[in-house]
């Protein structure tokens, strides 16, 4: 196969309608076909079951804010609104989904909450009433707010990352409900955003938003603890304006990390020790656009797009899989405001 089909959530400000679907074609490196697949307000963030049958979206919905099901074709790239499940507030930031599709997680960045919702497997609609985790400062002055929540790969636990609180929690979900079971702090106003499990499933990479790093963590399988390997600074160390760190992705071969940068506006690549896991950086390599929100490697791992939110165009790279290194193709394909990128 060289042609795989593709989706971008957005923003729905300015031309912006909606979930947007493409097509990626190997052969020629070229985006096609881009469209509305899906008319819903702010489906900033999007997942897709591993079953490649379902999509989920977070959802705005007026004053109400929450998470949606579609069906997918696989072959057309076509969507088909199943249900949604919304209540009043700010709309979640991110949604995961485990393996068998039984329980999606959403993370609301406003209310500083996670959410753990029962999925119908066999039909791919969300229940109601999900457990929900209150997130709390130890401080006056720190306010929660949640921007990540998945399972670890061994699915015995849930990982849920608090950029208001610097903290890394750790839940169990036990008869459906979310229950606290260990926590990790990192320092105060480093702002913790996203997480990338290696392939050994025994170490994960943790992207900051406001310090810029990527912090190296251990992970333990019998208590769901995670310990500090290393950090890392993504952005270089003269570079003194504004930058706030996005996206994490590793490839599946467990040798590179590449992490974003939303005003150095660009992509930090890095090398990973086969035994020690700690990083080695490679290259930063530019978005060619405004605020790289989000980026993801096709299906073949030869080739990467990045989503630039405030400057509408999506870039695509080359990826070299034996150096990690990234070489321009284009960058002049418009999308109004993406934010998240996913292959089927």
């Amino acid at each position: 196969m060289t042609k795989f089909h593709g989706f971008i959530g957005t923003y729905t400000k300015g031309d912006s309608e909606g979930i947007y679907s493409f097509i990626f074609d190997t052969e020629t490196a070229a985006i096609e076909a881009i469209r509305l697949a899906a008319k819903i307000e702010n489906p900033t963030y999007l997942t897709i079951s591993e079953n490649k049958e379902y999509l989920y979206s977070v959802a705005k919905e007026g004053e109400n804010g929450g998470v949606a099901a579609y069906s997918l074709n696989r072959e057309t790239g076509e969507l088909h609104f199943l249900n949604q499940q919304t209540v009043k507030g700010s709309p979640p930031c991110h949604v995961s989904v485990n393996r068998n599709n039984q329980h999606l997680l959403s993370s609301n960045y406003h209310k500083g909450t996670a959410a753990a919702y029962k999925i119908n497997s066999e039909e791919g609609t969300i229940h109601t009433n999900p457990s929900i985790a209150q997130h709390q400062g130890e401080h006056a002055d720190q306010k929660p707010h949640t921007h990540f929540a998945a399972f670890t790969p061994d699915e015995k636990y849930i990982t849920v990352i608090d950029l208001g609180i610097d903290q890394l929690l750790t839940y169990k979900l036990t008869n459906n409900q979310l229950v606290k079971v260990n926590h990790l702090s990192f320092t105060a106003g480093s702002g913790p955003r996203h997480l990338a499990f290696h392939p050994n499933e025994k170490v994960a990479y943790l992207m900051t938003e406001f310090s810029s790093e990527v912090i190296v963590l251990q992970y333990d399988t019998n208590n769901g603890a995670f310990k500090e390997i290393q950090t890392i600074s993504t952005i270089p160390a003269d570079f003194s304006s504004n930058n706030q760190g996005s996206a994490i992705k590793l490839s599946s071969d467990g040798r590179f990390v590449y992490a974003g940068n939303r005003g150095h506006n660009s992509i930090a690549v890095f090398n990973i020790d086969t035994e020690t896991y700690k990083l080695t950086f490679v290259e930063h390599i530019s978005t060619e656009g405004d605020w790289p929100r989000d980026f993801s490697l096709d299906p073949t791992e030869e080739f990467m797009i990045a989503s630039n939110q405030e400057s509408s165009n999506l870039t695509v790279y080359k990826r070299n899989t034996e150096t990690g290194e990234l070489t321009l193709i284009q960058s002049d394909i418009t999308v109004p405001h993406p934010v998240c990128v996913k292959f089927i």
